[in-house]
């Protein structure tokens, strides 16, 4: 229990940083509240990403390895996200998120010590990758430089997390076989596009190849993932399957939108090429994974309820108003539909927490 309750505030960390990351976004977007934390602006991206997802990825991880001396790795990005929310020390809270990345780093070494299979070694790519993002941005480089490695980040962990569930299908060896192409692909791009900006070529190849293959990763996601079949099945099972199959199809739309646009680094290309990967493919796994992931750290089960499809639902039905606004120039679209985004995601938070509570008093 006391492991249990060293917990609680690291996973804090990570939601206070998205709530700050949503409320940057939405000023971001245009919406004129009050002006609390608008400094936060330019900190969107990594908050929304190392600052949420990579604490929580972290403290996952180190929770599955259950030695607290690797809870270091969450408490480090969490207290920079933390410290980049009060804006007292940016350059620190930017070296302790990167110093965050590198304990996940240190953490999948001991990971592929373990077991070093197809899955566990693509989730320490993507993890590398997160590091070398972190570290662009530490050294000073624009954010935009930084995100197709974090993306990289996210992409690779939720492939890695699903390869090993698939596992249970004898997966055929031309499904090998495209797995490693596909993440070759998106890795070749995502290191062509570090040498164009290095270079200043001016070039958008990368960026394409990249977007090609995440949709060769969506299609194998798709084609050969364990969601396939349990979606046939009912309750959570159904719920966790149709929130990863409806965020696989926006990870090839995600995909697609970086083939045709290329290299955009601005504007409402640039947020729907971002926004379909990282609300429609991320959020859509965390909200799939959330009845799993919470309990496994909190030691405190999250009883299904069919309400979570209100949450799917508000998010995937805003992120299409979200990317029609983008792609048509629409406005008031985009912004109603950026708000109705962080909407579904406090009801996500609040269905969570509601959850949480429940299992609670089910285990009293």
């Amino acid at each position: 229990m006391k492991i249990s309750l060293q917990r609680i505030p690291l996973l804090a960390l990570g939601i206070l940083a998205l709530l700050a990351a949503m409320w940057a976004g939405l000023l971001r977007l245009g919406w004129e509240f009050p002006p609390i934390l608008a400094a936060l602006r330019g900190l969107h991206g990594p908050l929304m990403i190392s600052g949420f997802p990579g604490t929580v990825i972290n403290l996952e991880r180190a929770v599955a390895l259950q030695d607290r001396r690797y809870l270091l790795a969450p408490l480090s990005s969490g207290l920079g996200a933390l410290i980049l929310i009060t804006g007292l020390a940016p350059q620190l809270g930017e070296l302790l998120l990167t110093l965050g990345s590198l304990g996940l780093v240190i953490i999948f070494v001991v990971i592929l010590r373990r077991h070093a299979g197809r899955d566990t070694i693509v989730m320490a790519l993507g993890v590398i990758a997160w590091l070398i993002g972190n570290v662009l941005w530490l050294v000073g480089n624009f954010v935009a430089l930084s995100t197709l490695w974090w993306l990289a980040f996210l992409t690779l962990t939720i492939l890695g997390e699903r390869l090993e569930l698939s596992r249970l299908l004898r997966l055929p060896r031309i499904a090998n076989t495209l797995f490693d192409g596909s993440v070759a692909i998106f890795l070749i791009g995502a290191l062509l596009d570090f040498g164009e900006n290095a270079l200043g070529t001016g070039s958008d190849l990368g960026t394409r190849i990249a977007g090609v293959g995440m949709i060769a990763i969506a299609a194998w996601l798709l084609r050969y993932d364990l969601a396939r079949k349990t979606v046939k099945q009912t309750g959570l099972t159904r719920y966790i399957a149709i929130c990863l199959l409806t965020g696989y199809v926006w990870l090839g739309i995600g995909g697609a939108l970086r083939v045709i646009y290329g290299g955009v680094m601005a504007g409402p290309i640039y947020d729907a090429i971002l926004h379909t990967l990282l609300l429609g493919y991320v959020f859509s796994m965390i909200f799939g994974h959330a009845p799993i992931i919470f309990p496994a750290i909190l030691n405190r089960a999250i009883p299904y309820t069919p309400a979570f499809y209100a949450q799917l639902i508000l998010l995937h039905t805003s992120l299409v108003l979200r990317v029609i606004g983008d792609l048509s120039g629409a406005l008031a679209l985009r912004q109603w539909g950026g708000l109705i985004n962080v909407i579904a995601i406090l009801l996500f938070l609040g269905m969570t927490v509601r959850g949480v509570v429940l299992g609670a008093r089910a285990k009293a």
